[in-house]
């Protein structure tokens, strides 16, 4: 039996109607294809000033919010670590906005939030035995990716036996919070590629490379494939 998707992006449905057979118009989908790649460069780009912003950058939001007269080399080198650490928080809080969502009013556990220096918090020290133990930052692009894979799978299970747990090298996406029930890996840790690893009949994985995590729509098939053979 299968299942409505819950948790599929709401922005993608007008992009998926256009593909039905009464409404499909060739020039609709091309301009679709043709935003939906740009869409996909300007979040790599925007997410690449948050890792790292550079001049340009630091410039912009320095003479939205400094107050002084003169912006001297010594406050571009403190704004370029304000602004650092600004989008770093800032994702930590949309994170903890889609979590809260995602799980429901009785999930309070906030992201780590980065204590500004020289101030010793209880916050950061408990953070701190946490980084020590796993050593493992959970980010929004694989939250994201997770979510699509599991909008994905609902299709064929119910969207609370999909499960997933961040490991070092890679995101896993389970079936029952199962290591023997793969569905999918996210190898998002590398600066140049991403990958989306996939499981074959005998659990071998195949990793993909994708641009987008719109591109994990393309193995969709695949996805639904590997969750109906472990309900066999």
């Amino acid at each position: 039996m299968r299942h409505r998707p819950a948790d599929i992006d709401e922005t993608l449905l007008p992009e998926l109607r256009k593909l039905t057979k009464d409404v499909f118009d060739l020039d609709s989908v091309i301009n679709a294809a043709e935003e939906l790649k740009y869409v996909g460069a300007i979040k790599r780009e925007i997410a690449s000033q948050f890792r790292e912003p550079d001049e340009a950058f630091v410039k912009l939001f320095t003479s939205r919010v400094y107050e002084g007269r003169r912006v001297t080399q010594e406050v571009r080198s403190q704004f370029t670590t304000l602004v650092a650490k600004a989008s770093k928080q800032f994702l930590n809080e949309q994170v903890n906005d889609r979590l809260k969502t995602a799980l429901g009013a009785s999930y309070s556990a906030p992201v780590s939030v980065e204590a500004s220096e020289g101030v010793v918090t209880s916050e950061a020290v408990a953070q701190d035995d946490i980084d020590r133990d796993t050593e493992i930052e959970t980010t929004l692009e694989e939250l994201e990716g997770y979510q699509i894979v599991k909008a994905i799978a609902c299709s064929e299970v119910k969207p609370d036996r999909i499960a997933h747990r961040d490991q070092k090298s890679y995101f896993a996406v389970l079936l029952d919070d199962n290591n023997r029930k793969p569905i999918a890996r996210l190898w998002f840790n590398g600066k140049k590629q991403k990958y989306l690893g996939l499981f074959d009949d005998d659990k071998v994985e195949t990793k993909h490379p994708i641009e987008a995590l719109d591109d994990i729509y393309l193995h969709a098939d695949h996805l639904r494939g590997t969750v109906a053979r472990y309900e066999v």
